[in-house]
């Protein structure tokens, strides 16, 4: 198992497929993009099949989640899920995207054995998608919304980040949407990670506004905290229920004490924290021979030395250099 000094143990796996994105997001990297990885860095899909194989088999990996940079946009995508879903013990797989191409894609996905989905929605008014992704992409993303409930990759659960002075307003709107249509929002307070080191926690709408502005509108219940466990979400019942909402406070609530979570990125890196300074190559490891129970022993190791939790609010924190599109969420 995946065990670190705190004796908390890794089951949730959460892999980059690759750094690209076709959106622009302003939380995450600047208009013009940023330098992508080449190629030849890149885990290849036999490559990123055995690291999680050797996770379940192995290790105790019990959830994998493919991420980016934007997933969808690896070509061997389908087949990296159908391949996973093959593996013994199952683990629950599932995929967090911005939904550009999901309606064409939800199907294949589905049938490859795809559990469900994430998808970013930061907002529902198209002048406000554009200023804050810089692309005009707001109806293909409601359009992968629809794809993935009719491919049955329930619950379909929707992302968003509220940005001070550009679409805070949203948050009822946002939840009220997602009610209409069945899916389960979720709030996430902006993080550090963006390419530009602009996030300031000043600029933030924390957790205590987010639930401030939804109960201006809707009746919230706290849902069973035992259910929580290692969720990053505090749960909420929509006016009684079933209906909830979620909130993420990773900064003003960080939840580190519970994390399961560790991260392999694109290019073959352990990552035990989305913010964490350190890596661990398995990448190098895997291309000069290693075995399967060497590189298990080095993803055992890498793991033992997660430190107690992010440390944002330490004076001596320090944003990480790869952004979020280059760990992977």
């Amino acid at each position: 198992m995946l065990v670190d000094s705190f004796g908390r143990v890794a089951t949730d796996l959460r892999v980059s497929l690759t750094d690209r994105c076709n959106l622009r997001c302003t939380y995450c990297m600047p208009p013009e993009g940023l330098e992508w990885l080449p190629k030849p860095e890149l885990l290849t899909a036999d490559e990123i099949v055995r690291l999680v194989r050797i996770g379940v088999e192995r290790l105790g990996i019990t959830e994998v989640r493919y991420t980016g940079g934007e997933p969808l946009l690896r070509r061997e995508l389908v087949e990296i899920v159908r391949r996973t879903t093959e593996l013994r013990p199952r683990p629950q797989v599932s995929l967090t995207t911005n939904g550009i191409g999901l309606a064409r894609l939800a199907g294949p996905l589905a049938e490859a054995g795809l559990d469900r989905v994430n998808v970013s929605l930061d907002t529902l008014d198209r002048e406000v998608f554009v200023k804050l992704a810089h692309r005009d992409r707001l109806p293909d993303v409601l359009a992968g919304l629809a794809g993935a409930a009719g491919a049955g990759l329930l619950p379909v659960k929707v992302n968003s980040v509220l940005m001070r002075g550009i679409n805070e307003h949203e948050a009822a709107p946002l939840l009220r949407y997602c009610l209409e249509h069945g899916y389960e929002q979720r709030f996430i307070e902006q993080m550090p990670l963006d390419a530009q080191h602009g996030w300031r926690r000043e600029n933030m709408v924390t957790a205590d506004e987010i639930l401030a502005m939804l109960s201006a509108e809707f009746e919230l219940t706290p849902d069973d905290p035992r259910e929580r466990g290692s969720a990053p979400a505090e749960m909420f019942l929509v006016n009684g229920g079933p209906a909830r909402v979620g909130v993420i406070g990773s900064v003003t609530r960080p939840f580190c004490g519970a994390c399961d979570r560790v991260r392999l990125t694109a290019d073959g890196q352990i990552r035990n924290c989305l913010f964490a300074t350190e890596e661990s190559d398995l990448r190098a490891a895997l291309r000069s021979g290693a075995s399967d129970d060497e590189l298990a022993e080095r993803w055992r190791a890498a793991v033992s030395r997660k430190r107690a939790g992010h440390g944002i609010d330490d004076p001596s924190f320090l944003q990480p250099a790869r952004p979020m599109s280059a760990i992977g969420g």
